[in-house]
């Protein structure tokens, strides 16, 4: 299996939105955006599939070494021998990757966050950055779009914190700030133990409002001029959005259940975006 096979394969196993939105690329952009997604995966997966978190931590360390050495001009595994072609045509630098490994590893560290602003830091690196280095393969020409491709990861990532409750309380983890928990009543021990309540609902509604209100700032902040590049990143808006409205419709029942939209659903979506150019 050659690199460009290895992360085609884990980038299609994944079975994420943002896949759909790399089918419509010319085949440069897209080899490079499945190279990079495929690194978030392989790291992200150290996490969520290592249970003993000294081997995670080892294998965190070996990522960064790894890294280190691909950028040096010798990289070993697959995803990095795959990445590293396209990491100076689309100005993806070490420390985006680096940036990546430590929001991963912060998830080693801590499993709840005091506040707002300690779980902004968080998606900064493991969704913020990677909005960045999506809009540089995307093909950003403003400045201002970096800000906007920022402003989007934090709503994709908040997204997802609303859509994994119930999985990340699996694994003793919970993303929603402890003082807005404080704020709607809400007892870690009820999440952990998956309880839902209409206290939960009114929770997950402003965790829902914030996300939505991300969407709305992002957008304003996309440049004229960048908005036909960035069509794949609003493809995923797209789709994201609709996932939370689908959440929301369904008043939250994220503790026992995962909601997802289908294959031929994402796939409608993007099409519409590439087409029409709707944001749904």
């Amino acid at each position: 299996m050659t690199p460009e096979q290895y992360v085609q394969q884990k980038a299609a196993a994944s079975g994420s939105s943002f896949y759909y939105a790399f089918l419509f690329l010319p085949p440069p952009r897209r080899a490079a955006i499945t190279a990079f997604y495929a690194f978030c995966r392989e790291v992200d997966d150290v996490v969520d599939e290592v249970t003993d978190p000294g081997i995670a931590r080892t294998k965190l360390a070996w990522w960064q070494s790894e890294v280190a050495q691909a950028y040096a001009g010798s990289p070993s595994h697959p995803v990095l021998k795959a990445l590293m072609p396209c990491a100076a045509s689309y100005g993806i630098e070490q420390h985006h990757l680096q940036s990546v490994i430590r929001g991963c590893e912060m998830d080693l560290e801590q499993t709840r966050y005091l506040d707002y602003p300690g779980l902004q830091r968080y998606c900064h690196l493991v969704a913020g950055v990677v909005g960045e280095v999506a809009a540089r393969i995307f093909g950003q020409t403003q400045p201002q779009t970096t800000e906007y491709a920022h402003k989007l990861g934090l709503a994709f990532q908040l997204t997802n914190i609303i859509r994994d409750v119930g999985e990340d309380a699996m694994r003793g983890r919970i993303y929603l700030p402890v003082n807005e928990l404080q704020q709607f009543d809400v007892k870690a021990h009820e999440i952990l133990q998956r309880k839902h309540s209409e206290r939960f609902v009114a929770l997950m509604r402003f965790q829902a409002q914030r996300a939505h209100a991300l969407y709305d700032e992002a957008m304003a902040l996309l440049p004229a001029p960048d908005k036909r590049a960035q069509k794949p990143g609003l493809m995923m808006a797209s789709i994201y959005r609709t996932l939370l409205r689908e959440i929301e419709a369904d008043d939250f029942q994220v503790l026992n259940q995962r909601v997802s939209l289908t294959p031929v659903r994402k796939l409608w979506l993007a099409w519409k975006v590439q087409a029409l150019g709707r944001v749904a």
